[in-house]
């Protein structure tokens, strides 16, 4: 337990750290927009008076450093400006598309990685055989469809075709469990084939190793029961999956974001994609952010779920 809490508060130091390049670099990159806060808010017929006065009692043309820092004062009292007119607070708008694209992303991570294990282990088994053969060629097919692509294709097939869910929308759970289900069950297929395709293989490779080494023909010598064996292995085969899958994380944000869009659902890939359009720094800013903070912490959770799935790397 004491290793536990070391390497938590290890991994908790440098988030921090983490953090503050991340807001760093959301906001450079952004302050190079051709947008103007300014027009944004007043208008683009406003003068060069009213753009100048704004700008003046905003900040907007204060030195770079002086932005950033205002910008950090305003991120710690949970404040990330105003959206353009109507103008509305931007964390509003977070607070409320978030909350789905993680119910998208965390359904579409538990798809990904029960496909994952289930295809690698079945190949790991039955090694160089038919069912290796066939979840090997499951895999590279997953891993080259686009996932967008293969949200147009199941809107097509099942949501048109055969009318078992429906082509967007969504429902929240509070109002109806399986209307809820139906709703994400297409965009989480679509966001999760592609990762737990290249999972599968990792998971297939690592679990071959593991089933080669002594420790599995030892214990299979003993007479201990199958299962208990392949248990025992994979627990060992998962480091290398799970290092893969804190990265994935990232991937399935960003999937995410796109899939919202073709299944019309209200996330943040549509609070992204109505900041572009309308050209509003702040929302776009807040939006961005928000995704960044989310994939760093999702890491630090991965990074401690290595401490219980293998306890060897305690002693690091």
């Amino acid at each position: 337990m004491f290793a536990f809490l070391r390497l938590a508060a290890r991994r908790l130091v440098i988030l921090p750290l983490m953090l503050v390049g991340v807001t760093l670099l959301v906001f450079v990159v952004l302050q190079f927009s051709p947008n103007d806060p300014a027009y944004n808010a007043l208008g683009e017929s406003a003068s060069q008076e009213a753009r100048a006065a704004y700008a003046a009692a905003h900040g907007l043309d204060d030195p770079l450093p002086v932005r950033y820092l205002r910008f950090l004062g305003q991120l710690v009292h949970g404040d990330l400006g105003h959206t353009a007119p109507p103008a509305a607070p931007v964390v509003d708008r977070i607070v409320t598309a978030f909350p789905l694209t993680m119910q998208l992303t965390l359904l579409a991570l538990v798809l990904a990685v029960v496909l994952a294990v289930a295809l690698g282990v079945t190949g790991a088994l039955h090694r160089d055989r038919w069912p290796d053969q066939v979840t090997r060629l499951l895999s590279i097919a997953g891993v080259a469809v686009p996932s967008f692509w293969l949200g147009i294709l199941l809107i097509q097939e099942f949501a048109l075709g055969v009318e078992l869910f429906p082509t967007g929308g969504y429902v929240n759970p509070a109002d109806s469990l399986t209307g809820w289900l139906r709703s994400l069950a297409l965009p989480a297929i679509a966001t999760a084939v592609p990762v737990a395709a290249s999972l599968a293989r990792l998971v297939r490779t690592s679990m071959v190793e593991e089933l080669d080494r002594d420790y599995v023909r030892t214990a299979t010598g003993n007479g201990l029961p199958r299962w208990i064996v392949i248990r025992g292995a994979l627990r060992n085969a998962l480091i290398t999956p799970l290092t893969v899958l804190g990265l994935r994380v990232g991937y399935l944000l960003s999937g995410a974001v796109v899939i919202e869009t073709i299944f019309d659902l209200p996330g943040m890939g549509k609070l992204i994609l109505d900041g572009v359009t309308n050209g509003d720094v702040a929302l776009v800013q807040g939006a961005v952010l928000t995704i960044a903070l989310s994939f760093l912490v999702v890491n630090l959770v991965v990074d401690l779920l290595y401490l219980v799935v293998n306890p060897r790397i305690r002693v690091v």
